[in-house]
């Protein structure tokens, strides 16, 4: 058999996959991204070049004609997220997404036992979610669609649900901004699972996380199936340590790392820093209002007042938060509309940079220049508070500063 050990994933479009990395990270390294059309199908898959392949929309039940065997998963589920071919040549079909949810779940804390869940969409996914949540002995289990007999016009027939699970598209990127529905109506829920990953804080797991509600995102998932898939296809065991090491190390590199702070704490100085070191997209959002407007932001603020430069800010914000690896330097009023917080956080984790108030530098900035940095500072401090993930000191070098944002990133990205 041609092709030997060559491994890749199948779908139509492909351009925004993390596959190759995953199963690289975990040692497949012959791993490719294959686009096929339909019509391209049946020939690819008879060719016997590749040993597994891994499967995505829209061929997850197309395939299943070509398989000789099934597991009971992808029966059961009605789809084939993986293909092994066997020393016969015969392709076999399996279903991993299942132990992906349940590990995201679990990972959690989120119980499907004895609980009432309602699962958003119709599509395949929902049909990995219900098939969990009947095996891990939900008390009911409610599917809802735009035109079923339970849909997002009758929802408050399902206040009772526990369990909330994303089954859809909507609230993935590039529309963030999308929500199947608002936890807060439902007042018995104790667990959020979205399966969507980019961006990793849905509008959906926002709402969880005000609410304190127990929450994930699909990426445990993705690397978790994705584990299950390279056992399959090596035979080799992935303990749950790799799993981790890898999710921390995808994590990372999607996360955006977010500088926040008083004017002149540093920011773009560290900002720059980080990009030497790590090799990021800096993105700063008062210079792309700049670049943008053309003038500068004390021209802005002279000519057309705050209102309408905070206006500027909130698209720059919106822009750089839809984007993933990077780091964003903020201006120092960023955290004065509340607006802000949702794009950054997303994808970002938010650092606060802090800075004894007689060494933050005044020039260029109209508002440090026109007012007392003691009141702007009692004024902004709970908003800083309100915003940030971490605290980090700028008293010394910078590079320290920069150094310990970048080792929190790498030690704590796993969620």
């Amino acid at each position: 058999m041609s092709g030997a050990g060559s491994y890749g994933l199948i779908g139509r479009k492909l351009g925004h996959s993390y596959s190759s990395l995953i199963h690289g990270l975990f040692g497949v390294e012959d791993y490719r991204h294959i686009e096929l059309e339909p019509e391209e199908l049946a020939a690819f898959l008879q060719e016997e070049r590749y040993n597994g392949l891994n499967v995505t929309i829209p061929y997850k039940l197309a395939v299943m004609e070509y398989c000789s065997e099934l597991s009971d998963a992808a029966r059961e589920i009605g789809a084939v997220n993986t293909l092994h071919r066997g020393s016969d040549g015969k392709l076999y079909g399996h279903n991993t997404d299942a132990y992906g949810l349940q590990y995201a779940l679990e990972r959690a804390g989120i119980e499907l036992s004895d609980r009432k869940v309602l699962v958003f969409g119709s599509g395949g996914a929902s049909r990995t979610c219900c098939y969990l949540a009947k095996r891990a002995g939900a008390r009911e289990v409610r599917v809802i669609s735009r035109n079923g007999q339970d849909n997002y016009e009758n929802l408050s027939v399902h206040a009772d649900a526990e369990i909330l699970i994303n089954a859809t598209p909507v609230g993935m990127y590039p529309h963030p901004e999308g929500l199947p529905a608002d936890p807060a109506e439902f007042p018995h829920c104790e667990g959020v699972m979205d399966l969507i990953y980019n961006p990793c804080r849905t509008r959906f797991l926002l709402r969880a996380e005000e609410l304190g509600l127990r929450r994930s995102d699909g990426l445990p998932m993705l690397v978790a199936q994705a584990a299950a898939a390279d056992e399959i296809f090596t035979g080799e065991a992935i303990p749950k340590e790799r799993i981790e090491a890898v999710l921390r190390e995808i994590r990372s590199r999607m996360m955006n790392i977010v500088l926040v702070g008083m004017p002149g704490s540093g920011k773009s100085h560290i900002g720059r820093l980080l990009k030497k070191m790590t090799g990021r997209e800096l993105f700063d959002t008062d210079a792309e209002i700049v670049r943008k407007e053309g003038r500068s932001i004390p021209e802005i603020f002279e000519a057309e007042g705050e209102e309408y430069f905070r206006a500027l800010e909130r698209e720059a914000v919106r822009e750089a938060g839809n984007g993933s690896g990077r780091i964003i330097v903020t201006g120092g009023g960023v955290v004065k509309d509340e607006r802000n917080l949702e794009p950054l956080r997303r994808n970002g984790r938010i650092y606060h940079l802090e800075r004894e108030l007689s060494k933050l530098s005044r020039k260029g900035r109209p508002l440090s220049l026109a007012g007392d940095l003691g009141e702007m500072y009692a004024e902004r401090k709970p908003m800083y508070e309100r915003f940030r993930d971490v605290r980090v000191k700028n008293s010394g070098a910078p590079q320290a500063a920069a150094r310990a944002i970048r080792e929190d990133m790498d030690e704590n990205s796993g969620d």
